[in-house]
């Protein structure tokens, strides 16, 4: 098995962990409709759909082609066969696997990539074991349902990207989907605001999902440090470190509020998540968020 196979199946097996802690949610709407979920968000009802639903006792106004005359023959009653009709919603995901998401200020904490591919992964085995179908932003991976497209987004996580800083990929959004996008957000914000507006027009609504490690709130740099992107195309040397602590949480403040005020234009849900602080936790922020997106 390759080298990023192996990496692949650990990040599907530990991703799955975090997914098998959580119980099933029911989407509130269909169970006051009294519709039967699928595990979590994937919802069905009868209709025109492939598969056998249920039987039911022949009502007045019924077709009498939809009575199933083999089980109506077992009883004195005639029954109808009725179908599933599956409304599964399409959720798609946007991971960031630019060079920033490798810093990691300590053994003590994760990679952010590696936290935020993680927290991805997790959901989509949730969603996608409620009956959702869970792709790709973009062309490389379209939504589906199967089991096997948990392996596929494993295997497309395990890649890196080149340059500094990511970006949301905003092509090939399917209209009224669902969205989760996770990065540090600290490249350029008129991409991140583009994506989000060209989300917003064709009805997508989703979870902003903002990762840090620690160090990047905190600044507990001090005396003469070299800063340097994790890519190498940028640096600054300053013999004051601490000086620059004041501007830096500022401009970070201010990065912040913007993703907050994007979020609220859009409908969408700003989170934030440090690399020091609990997967398990994350994990059922962003799913609960994910379902009230639906309400």
């Amino acid at each position: 098995m390759s080298g990023e196979g192996t990496a692949a199946r650990q990040l599907r097996e530990r991703a799955e962990g975090q997914a098998a802690s959580l119980p099933p949610l029911l989407a509130r709407a269909e169970h006051l409709a009294g519709t039967v979920l699928l595990g979590d968000h994937g919802r069905r009802r009868s209709g025109m759909g492939d598969d056998f639903w249920q039987y039911r006792p022949v009502q007045p106004g019924d077709p009498r082609r939809w009575i199933d005359w083999r089980r109506s023959a077992r009883s004195d009653d005639r029954y109808v066969r009725e179908r599933e009709w599956q409304i599964a919603q399409s959720v798609m995901l946007w991971v960031d696997q630019a060079a920033s998401m490798r810093f990691a200020s300590s053994a003590d904490v994760p990679e952010k990539s590696e936290r935020a591919r993680l927290l991805a992964l997790a959901t989509a085995i949730l969603l996608i074991r409620g009956g959702e179908r869970v792709g790709l932003t973009g062309t490389l991976l379209p939504p589906r349902r199967a089991r096997n497209q948990i392996l596929r987004l494993a295997e497309f996580f395990s890649r890196a990207e080149a340059g500094d800083y990511g970006v949301p990929e905003h092509r090939a959004m399917i209209p009224n989907a669902r969205a989760l996008f996770v990065s540090d957000y600290l490249g350029d914000m008129d991409e991140v605001e583009l994506a989000l507006t060209k989300a917003a027009d064709r009805g997508i609504r989703g979870v902003l999902l903002q990762v840090l490690d620690p160090a990047e709130e905190g600044f507990p740099f001090k005396g003469r440090t070299i800063f340097q992107s994790m890519g190498g195309t940028l640096e600054h040397e300053t013999l004051k470190a601490s000086e620059l602590r004041d501007r830096y949480l500022a401009r970070l403040a201010e990065r912040k509020d913007r993703l907050q005020a994007l979020s609220r234009t859009t409908g969408w849900q700003y989170l934030l998540h440090h690399t020091d602080a609990s997967a398990q936790s994350a994990l059922l922020t962003i799913y609960q968020a994910l379902d009230r997106g639906t309400a």
